[in-house]
């Protein structure tokens, strides 16, 4: 007998259009609101709120929460619980078109897996971002935070102002609709002083990009192009790293190092 086919609902189809995978998993929910530590004074915006499934324990360890959620299935469960939660403000909107605040700030959220790019972006951007904890897709969290011993462009860029760490997994099955992966606890965290000061930050922002564009062939060669050979070849030396060393393997404090002596005067 052939499989019945079951009628695919307006809810159905927002859920693969917007990737949503809610968190059913109370120890999940937990495990996320102790990564993201908020501020118990503070302001919280969570995005991808859902039915509100992490916004009532947020509620209860933060200043202020406003919570996002552009679906309006999932929006009108969300409205309901907000409503009774004095320190919360539902926002039924696309988190990616609001304005970042203009005070320190935190964000927390179970994001829809296909905006991971875009709401890392809008955080990364935010000037009183403090913190993002973020629920992505396990392969995305580990690439991102240097867990496979490799390390990303966009990782190795925002270094000096941004640590970033895989703060836990998460098993597929703690979500509903089961995704077909499981989940990484992403943190980003805004340092408190930057480890390049501002005015050198440009410069080492293209000294990276240069890198990661592989023109010459090997990172030596490449830097070679925009660096004296011998001072290149001294940094090398002086970082430990092999003139053949793929640049994904070139940890982000070695790029620190490569740039104060490249731009030593």
């Amino acid at each position: 007998m052939a499989p019945r086919r079951t009628r695919a609902t307006e809810r159905d189809r927002n859920r693969r259009v917007l990737s949503q995978n809610f968190l059913a998993d109370p120890a999940a929910v937990a495990r996320v609101v102790r990564s993201a530590a908020p501020d118990p004074a503070g302001l919280v915006l969570e995005v991808g709120a859902g039915r509100g499934q992490l916004t009532r324990p947020l509620a209860a360890r933060c200043g202020r929460l406003v919570a996002y959620e552009v679906d309006p299935a999932a929006g009108a469960e969300l409205a309901a619980v907000c409503a009774d939660l004095p320190n919360v403000r539902h926002r039924q909107t696309d988190f990616l078109t609001a304005e970042p605040p203009g005070e320190p700030f935190t964000v927390v959220g179970n994001i829809p897996w296909s905006l991971t790019s875009a709401v890392v972006r809008w955080c990364l951007a935010a000037s009183q971002l403090r913190a993002a904890t973020l629920l992505t897709q396990l392969e995305y969290a580990r690439r991102r935070s240097g867990d496979y011993g490799r390390w990303s462009r966009l990782t190795v860029l925002t270094w000096p102002e941004f640590s970033w760490r895989l703060a836990g997994r998460l098993p597929r099955t703690a979500f509903r609709p089961v995704p077909t992966v499981d989940a990484g606890i992403l943190r980003i965290e805004r340092r408190p002083e930057p480890l390049v000061a501002p005015a050198g930050l440009p410069a080492y922002r293209r000294m990276v990009e240069l890198g990661f564009g592989g023109a010459g062939g090997s990172l030596a060669a490449t830097l070679r192009r925009r660096y004296p050979p011998g001072r290149v070849s001294a940094a090398l030396r002086a970082t430990r790293l092999d003139p053949g060393t793929p640049v994904g393997y070139v940890w982000p404090e070695q790029w620190l190092v490569l740039f104060r002596l490249l731009h030593a005067r």
